[in-house]
């Protein structure tokens, strides 16, 4: 490999001055940076990283910690950060935790080691008490998910009103039997839209059984599917769904799709999420949209700022970011059409 002495006796300078140079040192002159940075270039020179972390020195890589890619909003956050940190010279490494926590303890471990710049990271729902501490020695934030023990700078989505706004749609068509699929209480995100859920019922004055609340892994589309399947063969079948999450309103699609299903005929549907397919599906899926791409770069831009600023200026931050309902058609009045 070529060293910063093979560029100093290239051009006859000291090893010092090399690095000084490569390190844009005020102290060396721009005709000396851009001679050492050409012959740097010339000679296949690649800084090494390894040895900077030994001194003591973070990298330029940033972490972003999630529990599952094949969610196509994680996939679309990975995409506008890696964009927006690029863009400030870092680079965006991606850890997948499957929603277990001894996993995500791993991937901090490794991360920790390898001395990330930060970390931006979708919590487990408990995560271990080492994961804790490990983060309290990184610059980092929580995303989507937030748990009191891992800090308190958090970007999110009002989870509450979002499903309390879309279950709110089918009450106002006069559905009284509505069911919702949604993941567990023990994720905060899981807890907030099931509130959200109930909430609007007891706005709108139905009893309590006029609600259905299904609850499972949220990124499961067998779960979607089992459940829709198991509540359309019921006697009581719900006369409306509201989804709490992309994965769950795929494999509810999906059934739904399979079994032949009349929408919004037979059954109205607002789903979770605004795949590039769902303006398409059927007629048109209603659904609750996400800011994905604003969410990204506020989470970009307040790293870079966490990154260049001393902890002690670094107070707690939060940032909620409203869903919208979108109205198509896959939702009308109970046994008819679309008005």
């Amino acid at each position: 490999m070529i060293t910063t002495r093979d560029i100093a006796e290239r051009l006859g300078i000291s090893v010092s001055t090399v690095g000084r140079a490569l390190a844009d040192d005020s102290r060396i002159s721009e005709e000396t940076k851009f001679r050492v940075r050409q012959a740097a270039a010339e000679m296949g020179y690649v800084a090494n990283r390894a040895a900077r972390m030994m001194r003591g020195a973070s990298s330029n890589v940033v972490a972003l910690v999630i529990p599952d890619i094949r969610n196509s909003f994680y996939s679309t956050i990975a995409h506008e950060l890696s964009k927006n940190m690029e863009a400030q010279g870092y680079q965006l490494m991606l850890s997948e935790t499957d929603d277990d926590r001894m996993v995500e303890l791993r991937h901090l471990r490794e991360l920790s080691a390898n001395r990330v710049a930060g970390i931006i990271i979708v919590p487990t729902a408990r995560p271990h008490s080492d994961s804790v501490k490990l983060l309290r020695a990184v610059p980092h934030l929580q995303l989507l998910r937030r748990h009191p023990s891992l800090g308190s700078q958090w970007f999110g989505v009002n989870d509450h009103e979002a499903l309390r706004q879309a279950t709110a749609h089918l009450v106002a068509q006069g559905h009284t039997r509505i069911a919702y699929v949604g993941g567990p209480v023990e994720l905060p995100t899981g807890a907030e839209r099931l509130r959200g859920f109930r909430s609007a019922l007891q706005e709108g004055g139905l009893p309590d059984d006029a609600g259905r609340a299904e609850l499972g892994p949220p990124a499961s589309l067998a779960h979607g599917r089992e459940t829709v399947r198991r509540l359309l063969e019921d006697p009581q079948a719900p006369t409306a769904l509201v989804l709490g999450s992309i994965q769950l309103t795929l494999g509810v699609l999906e059934e739904l799709s399979q079994q032949g299903v009349k929408v919004p005929e037979e059954l109205s549907v607002v789903g979770f999420g605004d795949e590039p397919g769902f303006s398409w599906w059927g007629p048109g899926l209603t659904t609750v949209g996400l800011p994905i791409e604003e969410m990204a770069t506020g989470c970009a831009l307040w790293l870079m700022r966490r990154l260049t600023t001393k902890p002690s200026n670094d107070g707690p931050y939060t940032s909620v970011s409203p869903g919208s309902l979108v109205v198509r058609g896959s939702t009308a009045p109970p046994g008819g059409r679309q008005a």
